[in-house]
């Protein structure tokens, strides 16, 4: 392989918290007297920042419904997001190899830094990931290159060393902005010719296919 580090997104790209993020988006809009959405729609929002997600679903705008809805979603989610993620099948032996073969290995996410934590500890594989960087630890979300760039100091790699696997446009838009090469993973809503638009390296069926020359 010619990277000797490697960074994930995590929603869709290792794991699936759909029935968490499903349940406390709709304890957030029921709370705030708003109609539920779909599974679908929901699950086509993840990797936007909670603002974005919610003006999209909702078209409102207003500054301070939003910040109520972000604060019932984490409610909700600190109750139910962890316990309800479900890693890929190939997540956790994709994670053990890269480690074997001494390759860095990173996560950048618009989700909660603690809620990563949190997430891998319930299933044991915290040790598997050198660095972490979530929504909280940036000002700017994806496709911002700011937690990207974050990760890719904290590792004291170099760019050209770098690969980003993602399963959405933000993705991709993030690794361009941040000057390092993309993966894109389609385990997620995003097709594979979406991702045609942009620099790819590989666009893969899943983490295993990382390792086919």
């Amino acid at each position: 392989m010619k990277y000797d580090t490697i960074i994930f997104d995590f929603d869709y790209t290792l794991a699936d918290a759909t029935e968490g993020i499903v349940s406390s988006f709709n304890h957030a809009f029921n709370r705030l007297e708003i109609p539920g959405c779909d599974c679908e729609s929901i699950r086509k929002t993840v990797g936007l920042s909670l603002d974005e997600a919610f003006v999209q679903l909702t078209g409102n705008k207003d500054k301070a419904v939003i910040n109520s809805f972000k604060n019932l979603f984490r409610e909700k989610a600190d109750e139910v997001m962890s316990k309800n993620t479900v890693l890929f099948e190939d997540t956790v032996s994709t994670l053990q190899r890269l480690k074997c073969d001494g390759i860095n290995t990173g996560i950048v996410t618009t989700k909660f830094h603690y809620r990563i934590i949190e997430t891998l500890n319930t299933h044991g594989i915290l040790d598997l990931v050198d660095v972490i960087v979530g929504g909280e630890d940036v000002k700017l979300p994806k496709p911002s290159p700011e937690g990207l760039l974050l990760a890719i100091d904290s590792l004291n790699a170099q760019s050209n060393g770098v690969l980003y696997v993602g399963d959405s446009v933000i993705d991709a838009k993030t690794a361009l902005a941040a000057s390092v090469d993309f993966a894109a993973v389609i385990t997620g809503t995003t097709k594979e010719n979406e991702f045609l638009k942009y620099p790819c390296v590989r666009i893969l069926k899943n983490l295993s296919e990382l390792f086919n020359q």
